[in-house]
C-alpha cells in the first residue's frame, strides 16, 4: 500500500514537473512571443520569465526585434532609354509590432522582398541608364519609402536599403568606356590648349612689358640728353658771358686797350696767313696795308663795348 502511494507521488511530481516545463516560458532580450489562448490572440510576452495556463496558452510566434538584413536577389530592370541592367541590393528592416508581424501577413520577407523588387523597377524605369550609377541614393530613398509605406501595417519598420551592383550588358558596357575615353581625351585637349592659351597670353604678357620699359627707358634716356644739352648751352653761355665780361674788364683797366690792339693786329695776321695756306687761290681786301685802320676799328668797338660794360 505504502508502495503504490509512493508511485502515485513521484508520478505526479513528474507529471507537475513536465508540466511546468511547459508552461514556464523565458523570453530573450530583444524579442517577443505571441500567445494565442484556445486558438485566440491572447498577448504578446516581452522579455522576461512567463507561465502559461496549461493546454490553453499556447505561444504561435516568435520574433525577434532586432535589425534584419535581407538579400534581395539581383533582377532585370529596363531603363528609360530601354536599357535592361541587372540590379541586387540588400534590406534593412526591424520589426517593431509582432502582433502584426504575425497577423498582418503571413510572410513579412517575402513581402518585403517582392515590393522592394517591383519598387526598384519602378524607380530605374523613370532615369537613363547613365544616371542610374549617379542617383543611386534618391533610387535606394524611393525604394525606402515605398517598402515603408506598406510595412507600417504588418508591423515591420524599413530602415536602409544599399544597391549592391548594377550590371549593364557588355556592349553598353563597351560603349560607356569608349564614351568614357573620348571624354577623357576631350579633357585632356582642352587641357592641353587652355595651357598653350595661356603660355601664349603670358608671352605676348612679358612682350609688352618688355617693349613698355624699353620705350619707358627710351623715354629717359631722351630726356636726360635733352637736360645734359640744355645745360651744356646754358653752361656755354655762362661762361661766354664770363669771358665777356673779363674782356670788358680788362679794357677798362691801365693799358687794355693798348694789350687789345696788339692781340688784334696778332690774330689778323695769323689768320691770314693761314688764309694764303689753305688754298692756290686767295683774294685780297682793298685795304690790305691799312692794317693799323682795321685795328683801330676793332679796338673802337671793344671801347664802346667796355664803356658800357662799365657805365
Amino acid at each position: 500500500m505504502f508502495s503504490d502511494s509512493v508511485i502515485m507521488l513521484l508520478v505526479l511530481a513528474i507529471v507537475v514537473i513536465i508540466l511546468f516545463v511547459k508552461t514556464a516560458v523565458v523570453v530573450p532580450q530583444r524579442s517577443e512571443y505571441v500567445v494565442e489562448r484556445l486558438g485566440k490572440y491572447h498577448n504578446t510576452m516581452g522579455a522576461g520569465f512567463h507561465i502559461l495556463i496549461p493546454f490553453l496558452d499556447k505561444i504561435t510566434y516568435r520574433r525577434s526585434l532586432k535589425e534584419e538584413v535581407m538579400d534581395i536577389p539581383s533582377q532585370t530592370c529596363i531603363t528609360r532609354d530601354n536599357v535592361a541592367v541587372g540590379i541586387d541590393g540588400v534590406l534593412y528592416i526591424q520589426v517593431v509590432d509582432a502582433k502584426l508581424s504575425a497577423y498582418g501577413i503571413e510572410n513579412y520577407y517575402v513581402a518585403a522582398s517582392q515590393l522592394a523588387q517591383t519598387s526598384l523597377r519602378s524607380a530605374i524605369g523613370k532615369i537613363d541608364l547613365d544616371k542610374t550609377f549617379e542617383e543611386r541614393e534618391t533610387i535606394n530613398r524611393q525604394v525606402i519609402e515605398a517598402v515603408d509605406e506598406a510595412a507600417q501595417n504588418w508591423g515591420i519598420k524599413v530602415l536602409r536599403y544599399e544597391i549592391k551592383d548594377i550590371a549593364p550588358p557588355a556592349s553598353v558596357m563597351e560603349a560607356m568606356e569608349r564614351q568614357m575615353k573620348a571624354e577623357r581625351e576631350k579633357r585632356a585637349e582642352i587641357a592641353t590648349s587652355e595651357g598653350d592659351r595661356q603660355a601664349r597670353i603670358n608671352r605676348a604678357e612679358g612682350m609688352r612689358q618688355e617693349a613698355i620699359s624699353v620705350s619707358e627707358g627710351e623715354k629717359q634716356k631722351r630726356i636726360n640728353e635733352a637736360e645734359g644739352r640744355s645745360r651744356e648751352i646754358e653752361l656755354l653761355a655762362q661762361a661766354t658771358a664770363q669771358g665777356l665780361q673779363a674782356v670788358a674788364a680788362a679794357l677798362a683797366s691801365d693799358g687794355g686797350v693798348t694789350a687789345a690792339n696788339l692781340r688784334v693786329a696778332e690774330k689778323y695776321l695769323s689768320e691770314f696767313g693761314n688764309l694764303a695756306k689753305a688754298g692756290n687761290t686767295m683774294i685780297l681786301p682793298a685795304n690790305l696795308a691799312d692794317i693799323a685802320g682795321i685795328v683801330g676799328t676793332a679796338m673802337t668797338v671793344m671801347q664802346d663795348v667796355g664803356v658800357k660794360k662799365a657805365g
